[in-house]
């Protein structure tokens, strides 16, 4: 008898560790060991919006996708979610010749920034933002340019940010 209950508690254990949360390998926070696969698409949206464009002609609530390209800070990552703020590709990124060490924080072009920039949340099916870091989930780094479907936010001050449900990734 003893037997067959520590053979259910080893299963029961062992079930519990499937999926749970590790440490992430390429950042070193934590995340989920979900692959991600279900909010990347396979193929590049051919009806996105550039993110400058987007803050001139989307309207609150709207379903679009947005192109753009993950930067406009030195840190454009949210610790502790799947969130980032892209920027049109149309706004040049800083060259290391330029002496800028990190080119997607857009220190020589920050006054076009302010215009041509996003705010990416990845949320679940119910709409709540993923608590999972975004390089871990989605594979994407500074400087990746995604393409972001989902529903636009704009706030009193006319910030822009999307509750993307599909990302398309491509890297630098």
């Amino acid at each position: 008898m003893k037997w067959e209950i520590w053979c259910v508690v080893g299963l029961v254990v062992a079930s519990l560790g499937c999926g749970g949360r590790v440490e992430n390998e390429t950042t070193g926070s934590p995340g989920w060991t979900a692959s991600g696969t279900e909010y990347l698409l396979t193929t590049q949206p051919a009806d996105a919006i550039a993110v400058g464009a987007a803050r001139q002609s989307v309207v609150d609530q709207q379903e679009v996708t947005l192109v753009g390209v993950i930067g406009g800070s030195a840190s454009p990552f949210v610790e502790g979610m799947a969130a980032f703020t892209i920027v049109d590709s149309k706004v040049p990124f800083c060259a290391p010749e330029e002496g800028c060490k990190t080119p997607w924080d857009y220190c020589c072009t920050q006054n076009e920034v302010k215009d041509n920039i996003a705010t990416v949340k990845v949320v679940d099916a119910s709409g709540n933002p993923m608590t999972i870091d975004a390089k871990g989930l989605l594979g994407v780094k500074e400087l990746s340019t995604v393409w972001v479907q989902g529903k636009v936010k704009r706030d009193d001050a006319g910030n822009l940010s999307i509750a993307a449900s599909k990302v398309f990734v491509k890297n630098p």
